[in-house]
């Protein structure tokens, strides 16, 4: 039997002894959110979405809408937005957590990235809320460049970040999926931080070389300095804290592959390459 045969016999065994209770799954229509939504539907287990469109809706900036949003949940896959080490992250995910523990939900699996102080800030936030807490720290998303911020500057051509020689082992948020749905469904992750990456570290250069191959068209990396890639962000809307944080979580100290994916699921994660392949044949980067 592999492993993730014994996550799903596992998670039936506590269905069966407990009864399924509603998992809160905020960003539930987000890249990570809403693959680990899917999962627990097609397992049988009753699920909320967490967005500011749902009902009852869910939002950070809105403390008010927690309350609801938590009402006969019992577990919770914490996802907040734009990211971790924003301002004002580390005490919404404390307040948050300590009302959803107050309300029954004990049971909380955060994502959160790997290298980055601020999200540290959040990781202990919610450790001290007294949950049953699994921390999933990962690195940048394959899907960025297809589902995310980078999906314009692909179609354009031309990624821009400010760093020169960056490299980053990027991880499949397939494979984030299914070590969260194994956290949230298997007791044994209760008190555990797993790293998560892919096979193998890539630069922006590597990344821009094998979209150009499975686009069949020229894609380019230019670094930018500081400022003018945050006068980049502001042209295109985006948050210009992206800025510092790009610069900082890309200093080299998340460069290394680690072992998340492998030591949850028993396999290996999935390599940028069958992910490039996989959505270039969707046709999201035709132009």
């Amino acid at each position: 039997m592999t492993n993730e045969q014994n996550i799903q016999q596992s998670t039936q065994q506590n269905i069966q002894r407990a009864g399924p209770k509603t998992i809160l799954v905020i960003g539930g229509t987000g890249k990570t959110g809403r693959r680990v939504a899917e999962r627990l539907t097609a397992q049988g287990l009753p699920v909320r979405v967490g967005s500011r469109s749902a009902e009852p809706p869910f939002a950070w900036e809105d403390p008010n809408t927690w309350e609801a949003a938590l009402d006969g949940v019992g577990a919770v896959y914490v996802t907040y937005y734009p990211d971790l080490g924003f301002p004002g992250a580390a005490e919404a995910v404390g307040a948050f957590s300590e009302l959803a523990v107050k309300k029954g939900a004990r049971r909380l699996v955060l994502l959160s990235g790997r290298g980055e102080e601020g999200a540290v800030n959040s990781e202990n936030k919610l450790k001290e809320s007294g949950a049953d807490w699994t921390v999933v720290r990962a690195s940048w998303f394959n899907q960025n460049f297809s589902e995310s911020f980078f999906l314009e500057p692909v179609l354009a051509g031309e990624l821009v970040l400010p760093t020169a020689d960056a490299v980053e082992p990027f991880v499949d948020v397939e494979d984030i999926a299914d070590v969260v749905i194994a956290a949230l469904t298997d007791d044994k992750h209760i008190g555990r931080t797993y790293e998560l990456s892919g096979p193998r570290s890539l630069s922006f250069g590597d990344v821009a070389a094998e979209l150009s191959q499975v686009t069949g068209r020229e894609i380019t990396y230019t670094p930018v300095a500081l400022d003018d890639y945050r006068a980049f962000l502001r042209e295109n809307e985006l948050p210009v804290e992206f800025a510092d944080l790009f610069a900082l979580i890309l200093d080299g100290r998340n460069a290394g592959v680690v072992n998340g994916v492998e030591e949850v699921l028993g396999r290996k994660p999935r390599d940028f390459s069958a992910f490039a392949k996989d959505a270039a044949a969707t046709g999201v980067w035709n132009v």
